[in-house]
């Protein structure tokens, strides 16, 4: 049997959002800088088949991990930022672009050698021309990963929960996050993972492993129709308590072992960009649980602020009162 998730009232969502307002999330993971280059098209080039863009507008934004702790910010919490940045020009946009946002980038360590994950795309007249990304892929060095771990489990005891953000950039591996799940658990704090292939199946022992479906299909070899039983084994196989799937223009489904099927239909009243959209649910998912909230409260909020970030263009955040007003836009009523 299926459920649909029921709209948060007013006084509900209220006081999870000043609730929110105190919370602190610890976010671990592959931080990066996105850049826009912004211009127009006039011409193709003679020198191949492409177009020719003329730059007018140039500016840089925490992605990643980073952008989940920009959006956690932009809501109201504290976030607690640690992954690894670059000793180049990037890594130090990218610690000026947290600091501006007031985001400690006491967590972030500095790697010689190894460059600042950067995605760069070119945008002409608001459609998004070629992307570019700089990266280094391989595990972390030894030290830098022991370095790491130690100022996650030194930070933990402050936080209210623990997001694991995994971009396949390097930062996480099975074993480190075995540890801080395991340390989470033992201190009964609640962890999201947001996965990608390389440890897909490493994370066992999360609270909410939140994956699209094209990366659940990939790493489990199926496609899913929907089916309860296929997702409910699927949540079995990957170890969390509780398996939300994001389904784009579909909206979510959550999976947990003690509750049937649950849906969310999309709300989303533009699309106009979905860059940024999984750190946006991440952040917000995350926050929540951090108050205490009912996994499904915590779904259903995560999945309104979903639907303002994909009306904005490029990598962008999600305010507390910018929820509000999709709230009053959809649900509308005083209950």
């Amino acid at each position: 049997m299926t459920q649909t998730l029921h709209p948060l009232s007013r006084t509900r969502l209220e006081a999870l959002l000043e609730a929110i307002s105190q919370t602190v999330v610890l976010v671990v993971g592959d931080v990066m800088l996105d850049r826009y280059l912004m211009g127009d098209v006039e011409r193709i080039s003679p020198e191949a088949p492409v177009p020719i863009v003329t730059v007018v507008d140039e500016h840089a934004v925490p992605g990643g991990a980073a952008n989940v702790a920009a959006n956690l910010a932009a809501l109201g919490a504290s976030p607690m930022l640690h992954g690894v940045v670059g000793d180049d020009a990037a890594g130090e946009a990218l610690l000026q672009a947290l600091a501006a946002r007031a985001i400690p980038t006491n967590g972030v360590q500095t790697q010689s050698g190894r460059p600042t994950t950067t995605k760069t795309r070119i945008v002409a007249r608001g459609q998004q021309v070629v992307r570019i990304d700089l990266e280094v892929t391989t595990a972390l060095p030894d030290r830098t990963r022991e370095l790491l771990l130690e100022a996650v489990l030194a930070a933990m005891p402050a936080c209210g929960a623990v997001v694991l953000e995994d971009y396949d950039k390097g930062v996480m591996d099975p074993a480190l996050a075995a540890a801080v799940i395991a340390a989470a658990t033992a201190q009964g704090i609640p962890v999201v993972v947001d996965p990608k292939q390389r440890n897909f199946f490493g994370y066992a022992g999360a609270t909410v492993f939140k994956p699209n479906r094209r990366e659940l299909e990939q790493a489990l070899g199926t496609h899913f129709a929907g089916d309860d039983r296929d997702l409910a084994d699927a949540r079995t196989r990957l170890g969390a308590d509780h398996l939300l799937l994001t389904l784009g223009a579909e909206g979510m489904v959550l999976v947990s072992a003690d509750a049937p099927l649950r849906r969310t239909p999309s709300i989303a009243r533009e699309v106009f960009d979905v860059s940024g959209a999984g750190d946006t649910v991440t952040a917000w998912l995350a926050a929540a649980l951090a108050t205490g909230a009912d996994v499904a409260d915590a779904v259903w909020l995560a999945n309104l602020a979903a639907g303002v970030e994909v009306g904005k263009q490029g990598t962008a955040t999600v305010s507390a009162d910018e929820v509000m007003e999709a709230w009053e836009e959809e649900v509308g009523d005083d209950r």
